[in-house]
């Protein structure tokens, strides 16, 4: 198996460029963010090189963090700033030579919400076909996202066939999944050919995920087995210093 350190999570007390260095140095095969915009991505880029990883994604701008934002596509009237989020990350992925976005709607409900989240993704779809860049959509958790407007799979198949478009995929957290809706192997074996990124973390306090309910050296098997070889993104809560929780890299290599 090959895994990727998301850096939103991991080695959060050192500057973006660093966490890239520290993540290499630990043995990951490629690193992934959240939101990146606070540095230079020439910096970035420059740590990229040095350790031969790639940033394998990035998220869209949440928004208005404090007042409790979290996402913009799906929000009716702020179509705008949800695309002026997206052409960000679209630009910042471009010169960091990062293959995937993921687009976040935001805390929404409602038909409008719907047709104001197909009509930002066919932007960004369109916007990011011209890059070579995939965009990614992610159903978050009702425990942690109540009130985000994608939250289930299945919702998030829908939506992606509305868009109709070749470079949108499915960002397939098993922390999510299993908390909205289980039955991981299934899910995964069904759906494998809309998958774009697979995340992991221990259920239900999205720990190290060598503990909790799911044995993720089944799930990581059955990954393989179904012919995926990209890296898994470890986007976990380290709960104390990152690196004296890696012991799970090398018992699930």
């Amino acid at each position: 198996m090959k895994f990727s350190a998301n850096l939103g999570f991991l080695w959060t007390d050192r500057p973006l460029p660093d966490a890239i260095r520290t993540a290499k140095a630990a043995g990951f095969d490629a690193v992934e963010c959240h939101w990146p915009y606070a540095f230079d991505p020439a910096d970035v880029r420059q740590a990229l090189i040095e350790t031969g990883l790639t940033m394998l994604g990035l998220n869209t701008d949440r928004g208005a963090v404090a007042a409790g934002e979290n996402g913009l596509a799906a929000l009716v009237g702020r179509e705008t700033d949800a695309r002026h989020a997206i052409d960000q990350a679209l630009d910042y992925a471009a010169a960091i030579g990062t293959p995937n976005v993921h687009v976040m709607c935001g805390f929404a409900q409602g038909r409008a919400a719907h047709d104001t989240f197909v009509s930002n993704l066919k932007y960004a779809c369109d916007r990011a076909a011209r890059a070579g860049i995939t965009i990614l959509i992610e159903p978050l958790n009702h425990y942690d996202a109540k009130g985000y407007f994608l939250s289930t799979t299945d919702q998030a198949i829908a939506i992606m066939d509305e868009v109709g478009a070749d470079n949108i995929r499915l960002m397939f957290d098993c922390y999510h999944v299993q908390l909205m809706q289980g039955d991981l192997s299934h899910q995964i074996t069904n759906l494998m050919p809309r998958i774009g990124h697979i995340q992991f973390a221990s259920v239900p306090d999205r720990g190290r995920p060598d503990q909790g309910e799911v044995n993720y050296a089944h799930i990581f098997s059955h990954i393989a087995s179904l012919g995926y070889d990209a890296p898994l993104g470890a986007e976990y809560k380290p709960q104390g210093d990152t690196d004296a929780t890696l012991g799970w890299m090398e018992t699930y290599r």
